[in-house]
């Protein structure tokens, strides 16, 4: 028996007793009727034809890792391969910020950093005639 079976909601049976009292399933959530998670009626949509709970968490969570990740890569672009990751932060950042994410300031910093590695780019380019540089000379 995993811990799952073993958790009784307050005022039921618990779970093999012969009462026949309302113990939650493995996939069932608590509060929530399959109908109600499972979206019955509207396509798959929740409440209010939107997404289920749990696929726009992690949606969310999605968004929240480009951010980050934009962040990153924006940052480690200024020193090493800015022609890589200066466009990925862009794209990163402009992802997470169409998905809403709520790490709203990783993801414009990530820009405003994925614009920069660009900046330094063609700075560089134009001072060496080169797409390399070294920071010894």
């Amino acid at each position: 028996m995993n811990a799952i079976n073993t958790l009784v909601r307050p005022g039921t049976s618990r779970p093999g007793s012969r009462d026949g009292g309302d113990v939650p399933q493995e996939n069932e959530t608590p509060g929530i009727s399959g109908a109600e998670a499972a979206g019955a009626g509207r396509g798959g949509a929740g409440e209010e034809g939107r997404a289920p709970r749990s696929a726009l968490a992690a949606r969310v969570r999605d968004a929240d890792g480009m951010a980050v990740a934009s962040f990153v890569m924006g940052l480690a672009g200024l020193l090493v391969f800015n022609l890589v990751l200066g466009p990925c932060a862009l794209v990163l950042a402009g992802l997470a910020l169409a998905r809403g994410t709520t790490r709203r300031g990783r993801a414009v910093f990530g820009l405003a950093l994925g614009a920069a590695d660009l900046a330094v780019l063609v700075a560089v380019a134009a001072a060496d005639q080169t797409f390399s540089w070294s920071i010894t000379g």
